[in-house]
């Protein structure tokens, strides 16, 4: 049978290459963005909707799957606490931490019923280093990676697997602006083991493997893919 997965933040960066690596597999993709949907072929199906709104539509839309990758998100300038408002604080904390609670509360319950699923949460490096953003983004990663292991231990018994990805620099249209003139990305990549930043398209790969079932022994691990980052 065909497996359904959802992503969200699908129109760009690692979504998108998250959902052309699922649909390249033939699996039947829902993607959901606030802004227009990419162009993919295949059995696609974009939802627009800001997950700060009501998820009610895409519930209606996708009652249930097999896979659910949490994948958008929003940084945060790398500010410290006394630069950031709190309508900003909070803000990055609704899409990258309670809309992931929201997907999860909902999908959840038909997973357990089941006793299959899988859940892939887009965590960071800054899930557990400093200054892989500012105090709103590396404390929303935080929260998430917490999330995820706790989830894992909670619902092993009942056959649903739970990881979170810990990405370090992606060029990504999130990471456009250190491109730009003046921006890091010379010294981001000067300072990574590999000497460059990862591309989407790795990101996906390890998606697919983790959403493969190939996976069995492992849980609640947020696997890290940052070119030797927190080596250092």
């Amino acid at each position: 049978m065909t497996k359904t997965v959802l992503v969200t933040g699908v129109a760009s960066g690692i979504g998108l290459a998250q959902a052309r690596a699922f649909l390249a597999q033939g699996y039947r993709v829902y993607g959901l963005d606030k802004i227009p949907a990419p162009d993919l072929t295949g059995d696609f199906h974009f939802v627009g909707l800001d997950l700060q709104e009501d998820l009610g539509p895409l519930f209606e839309q996708v009652p249930k799957l097999d896979i659910l990758c949490n994948t958008a998100g929003v940084l945060d300038a790398y500010q410290p606490l006394l630069a950031v408002d709190e309508a900003e604080f909070d803000r990055v904390f609704a899409i990258n931490f309670f809309a992931t609670v929201k997907l999860i509360r909902h999908y959840l319950p038909d997973m357990v019923e089941r006793q299959v699923g899988i859940i892939i949460n887009m965590c960071s490096i800054a899930s557990h280093l400093a200054g892989g953003g500012g105090a709103a983004y590396t404390a929303s990663k935080h929260a998430l990676a917490g999330l995820t292991k706790q989830l894992a231990l909670d619902y092993a018994k009942d056959k649903i697997q739970i990881f979170g990805i810990a990405p370090g620099a992606v060029q990504t249209g999130m990471t456009q602006s250190d491109f730009e003139e003046g921006g890091l990305a010379d010294w981001v990549a000067e300072q990574t083991p590999i000497g460059r930043w990862s591309q989407p398209e790795e990101i996906a790969e390890l998606t697919l493997f983790l959403a493969s079932g190939k996976a069995q022994s492992m849980q609640g691990q947020i696997v890290t893919i940052d070119g030797g980052w927190s080596l250092k």
